[in-house]
């Protein structure tokens, strides 16, 4: 009875079996495609994965910018809004983030090299998103190879080379022979802030040579230090062919220039920020300049600056930011006091076909445009070479608001972190040369500007006293030269003789500006 059962069951489950291979034997192909929904839709978007990244215009009128360094490397997963890079523009740098989140295929820059606005320079592969061993899942397998070749990569390994080797490459060969390997640096070893960046390029160093000891194996200043002084130190201790060693002397030697020989050149490539001022002062310097010099009495701007820091010492106001006020906000301020007055330093040239560039051939109609907000450029020294941000609007600030706004754009530019519109937008700019040294100077003035001011260094001088009765006395002045440069072509010298005038009687006495507060 039981068998007569199990018989029947297996019957069953056969006619089952055999209707339903039937039914899968009639049916359409298309019929097959659609019952394996899930392989097709993953061949699918397996082909619209990665996703080229286009350079977006950072700035008006850039066409390409640098790569300063790398932030991602292929292979490394991205979320969006992660850095990928740092690039470098018109003398500020910039970091550029992702727009998608997935895995980084591939970087169509090296770092150092020129990028061009509106092309690729990442893919991202958008299924990124997926976990990492999702990833592993997807990518097949290498084939193990077979016994035949294993036997033939054996024979490629074990079989040496059969050139000929020349005696100064089996010395060099024996010499490192008992070198230690080199050292093995992190993946973001070739990474390093922008004043480390110039240091190495103004000691020829390729940066990627060091081994950083920061955080990853990040390059530091002290690390490029140390690498010149191992590669200065190297020569001298290594003796040479025939057993003398070499001589170092000293670069004021006249012994060490009679050896020296003939004169030699070395070609050195430019800076992206030396070649952002080549271009620059190639079209300012076709502007007709004059120049117009005049001379300051500091004195009472001393002794008002000393008691205004001995408030802020006593008072530590901390809204202010301000520990200590030089004296460049008080100019700042009087330039921004004397442009209300006369507005035309204050505006800039236009001619039809130049593209505002101011420089026409003479047969366009120019065009002299006002602006009404006083955004005057600072020229400021730094690690990376001449950088001019601007103090925007300073006719709406006081004395400690430009103080303030001065020491925002000073600590940018000294670690290279000024961004495109920290330098844009200038209407005029003042030069504080006196800070390094120099009493007189002549500027150049700025493209899409008509004036700029230079500083000299205060110094003291006698002077016979103004004060009535006490004309023949003599007494100690604190006295700055202000040298200006102004386009010709618009500004006469009369009208920048009055306004240098206006600024001079301000600094010289400067309780007026309590009468200009806002």
């Amino acid at each position: 009875m039981l068998w007569h059962q199990t018989s029947r069951a297996v019957r069953q489950q056969w006619r089952v079996s055999g209707a339903l291979s039937q039914r899968v034997a009639r049916a359409p192909s298309s019929a097959l495609y659609y019952q394996s929904p899930a392989r097709a839709f993953h061949a699918a978007r397996s082909l619209m994965a990665v996703k080229p990244v286009l350079l977006a215009d950072i700035g008006e009128g850039i066409v390409e910018c640098e790569i300063i360094q790398w932030f991602v490397e292929p292979g490394a997963r991205v979320e969006e809004f992660s850095p990928l890079c740092e690039v470098q523009s018109d003398k500020a740098s910039v970091e550029i983030t992702s727009r998608f989140a997935g895995v980084v295929k591939k970087l169509h820059y090296d770092a150092g090299e020129m990028a061009k606005v509106g092309k690729p320079f990442v893919d991202i592969d958008l299924e990124g998103d997926a976990a990492k061993e999702d990833l592993e899942a997807l990518t097949p397998p290498e084939p193990k190879p077979t016994s035949n070749q294993e036997n033939i990569r054996s024979e490629v390994v074990q079989t040496p080379p059969t050139f000929e080797t020349r005696p100064a490459v089996q010395q060099s060969i024996t010499e490192h022979a008992g070198s230690p390997s080199p050292v093995q640096k992190g993946k973001y070893a070739s990474l390093a802030t922008p004043a480390t960046r110039h240091l190495s390029k103004e000691l020829d160093v390729d940066i990627s040579h060091v081994p950083g000891t920061g955080k990853d194996g990040r390059v530091l200043k002290e690390d490029i230090y140390k690498f010149v002084e191992t590669r200065k130190s190297a020569p001298a201790q290594t003796p040479s062919s025939g057993g003398s060693t070499t001589t170092l002397t000293s670069p004021f030697s006249l012994s060490g220039a009679s050896a020296a020989g003939l004169q030699q050149e070395t070609p050195t490539a430019m800076t992206r920020t030396q070649e952002m001022m080549f271009k620059t002062m190639t079209r300012s310097l076709s502007i007709p300049h004059f120049l117009y010099a005049d001379e300051v009495d500091f004195t009472s701007l001393v002794e008002l600056r000393g008691r205004l820091n001995k408030v802020l010492a006593k008072s530590g106001l901390s809204d202010s930011q301000v520990a200590k006020l030089s004296y460049l906000p008080f100019i700042i301020k009087a330039v921004s006091m004397s442009l209300y007055k006369y507005p035309i330093l204050n505006a800039r040239v236009e001619v039809e076909g130049t593209n505002g560039n101011g420089n026409g051939n003479g047969n366009n109609k120019p065009t002299l445009i006002f602006r009404s907000h006083h955004n005057i450029g600072v020229a400021m020294d730094t690690p990376q070479g001449l950088l001019v941000p601007v103090v925007k609007n300073v006719g709406g600030l006081n004395v400690l608001g430009i103080a303030a706004e001065l020491g925002r754009l000073q600590a940018l530019a000294v670690t290279g972190k000024l961004s495109p519109q920290d330098m844009a937008g200038g209407t005029i700019t003042v030069s504080n040369i006196g800070s390094i040294g120099g009493t007189y100077l002549s500027p150049v003035v700025v493209e899409r500007e008509v004036a700029i001011l230079g500083i000299g260094r205060m110094r003291t001088v006698p002077a016979f006293s103004t004060v009535p009765g006490e004309e023949d006395k003599v007494v100690r002045r604190q006295v700055c030269n202000f040298s200006w440069s102004a386009d010709h072509r618009v500004v006469d010298g009369a009208t920048l003789a009055r306004a240098a005038d206006v600024i001079r009687t301000i600094v010289e006495e400067p309780d007026v500006m309590v009468m200009h507060l806002r």
